[in-house]
């Protein structure tokens, strides 16, 4: 018999990455649609939902997913530093992949969204990639504390 609660105990930040990760993609999704339903060019909104999804996603990975409850100000613009040079890195890739899949024919729309299948396309190698520098990058196990 499969051991669940083994496996989510194991498996813990995996998941509660895949879940916050979840609602952030539902909520950077939410604001692009939004945004383009207002008439705001396509690229604009990617930037723009990109930027929510940002802000929403260092909330919850720090204090759900990793753990990581200091709020000393130190610790927190370097955790939000790194976070944000991260997402910077990975948003470059999205900013510049997204046009090369709608130039390629991949733009089409996804539930009457404009570029929603580009958009989608993107969001899953991002999400990889922010796992990996969320991981072992930005929120490694040392980075409560500051002397070592």
């Amino acid at each position: 018999m499969v051991d669940i609660k083994g496996l989510m105990t194991k498996h813990r930040e995996a998941l509660l990455y895949v879940i916050c990760g979840g609602f952030t993609t539902l909520l950077t999704w939410l604001s692009y649609a939004g945004f383009v339903w207002l008439g705001i060019d396509i690229n604009i909104s990617n930037i723009l939902s990109w930027t929510c999804g940002i802000l929403f996603a260092f909330v919850v990975n720090k204090w759900i997913v990793f753990n990581k409850r200091s709020l000393e100000r130190t610790v927190v613009v370097r955790e939000f530093t790194s976070f944000l040079g991260s997402r910077i890195f990975t948003g470059i890739i999205a900013f510049v992949l997204f046009p090369v899949l709608v130039a390629f024919g991949l733009g089409g729309d996804l539930y009457g969204i404009e570029g929603g299948f580009a958009k989608i396309i993107v969001m899953v190698i991002e999400i990889a990639l922010n796992w990996v520098f969320s991981k072992y990058y930005v929120f490694k196990q040392k980075s409560d504390n500051p002397a070592s």
